[in-house]
């Protein structure tokens, strides 16, 4: 990335396969960003890619994503300052533990797994628990999951073609993890995300809340970037990573529901669907009256439209609309060959 010569930039962000991730359009945002900035907010953190950015920078950095997946990512790379997975931490985690459960083994195998990856998954998530310290455990459930993410077609959970695409010739020509063990895959990743672990000197914090619960409580925060779900085009993150929140919660008592065994109920977001999305913009807008600058990501292929965005955001802040043009699909509606992606630029209203 071709950045003004910030001193973290030579720490590298894991690259991310996650539907929305902003990672490949990082050089794009990072020219609309206040560089007098001192505290930032990633409200809707997904990946953590623009977090990350933030933290390149410089600034005091607070993440938040209400899935707990992503917030492991977030205390692994954002909050973690210097701790990152030994070759004893390692020993560890593949260790055989007597007192595994089989969450994953009795839910996933014959959907996404053969049962001995299940039961190796079971086993580690147990050993998890045996690390020293929560950036410990954040860096190897991050790990993990961004290896279930490279091991299963498409890199989501939303298919049940997992087993059939695994032993298709073509496909794993295409792709060779598919093939792989999930164990050989984290070891190809485990020194890429301890390079990425850094000190910036700020005490950054990673939160796993509903952005509408944390807003109140943060103070004195310069700038926020808003990436919420785009409702009507690639919303619904929980029914294509529900095996990465079940994988990072462990729930026992959860009904897990239809052939990809997505648990049930779904978490509480008001911003991935129609109905009440609204409502929970003008909510979010008014909970952020007292940070200067925002940044919006959005899409002109979802609701409401950007005319209507703009419409409700400019009741708080002036607002210049900024457009970039996908040459090549990306996966969902909303990053389709010429669709747009949208960035509101808002600044405080002048007083006259």
């Amino acid at each position: 990335m071709l950045f003004d010569n910030h001193t973290n930039f030579h720490y590298q962000f894991p690259e991310p396969q996650y539907l929305g991730a902003k990672f490949g359009l990082l050089n794009w945002i990072y020219k609309f960003i206040p560089k007098d900035t001192k505290v930032a907010l990633d409200a809707f953190a997904g990946s953590q890619s623009v977090a990350f950015l933030f933290k390149q920078m410089g600034f005091e950095t607070f993440t938040n994503d209400f899935l707990n997946f992503n917030n492991q990512i977030g205390l692994a790379l954002i909050e973690n300052k210097d701790q990152t997975l030994e070759k004893t931490d390692l020993e560890i985690l593949f260790s055989a533990n007597t007192n595994s459960q089989n969450l994953i083994t009795k839910t996933f195998t014959g959907v996404f797994f053969e049962e001995n990856e299940s039961q190796f998954l079971d086993n580690f998530r147990a050993n998890i628990s045996l690390l020293e310290n929560k950036y410990k455990q954040a860096l190897a459930l991050a790990l993990i999951n961004r290896s279930l993410t490279r091991k299963i077609t498409m890199g989501h959970f939303a298919h049940t073609q997992a087993l059939n695409y695994a032993k298709n010739p073509q496909r794993i020509a295409r792709n060779p993890n598919l093939a792989r063990s999930i164990k050989s895959i984290f070891l190809d990743l485990v020194e890429k995300y301890n390079q990425a672990v850094f000190d910036n000197n700020q005490q950054n914090q990673s939160f796993n809340e509903n952005i509408l619960d944390l807003l109140p409580r943060l103070e004195n925060v310069d700038l926020v970037y808003f990436d919420p779900p785009y409702t009507d085009s690639h919303s619904d993150y929980q029914a294509f990573y529900h095996l990465l929140e079940t994988y990072t919660e462990y729930w026992q008592e959860k009904e897990f529901i239809n052939g990809t065994k997505r648990y049930f109920p779904a978490r509480f977001s008001g911003f991935d669907k129609k109905t009440g999305v609204l409502e929970s913009f003008e909510k979010l807008f008014e909970l952020s009256d007292k940070i200067p600058n925002w940044l919006i990501s959005w899409n002109n292929r979802s609701f409401p439209s950007v005319e209507e965005l703009v419409k409700i955001v400019s009741k708080y802040r002036e607002v210049r609309v900024e457009t970039k043009t996908y040459q090549n699909s990306r996966g969902g509606k909303g990053s389709v060959k010429g669709s747009q992606e949208i960035l509101l630029v808002c600044k405080p209203k002048k007083v006259f």
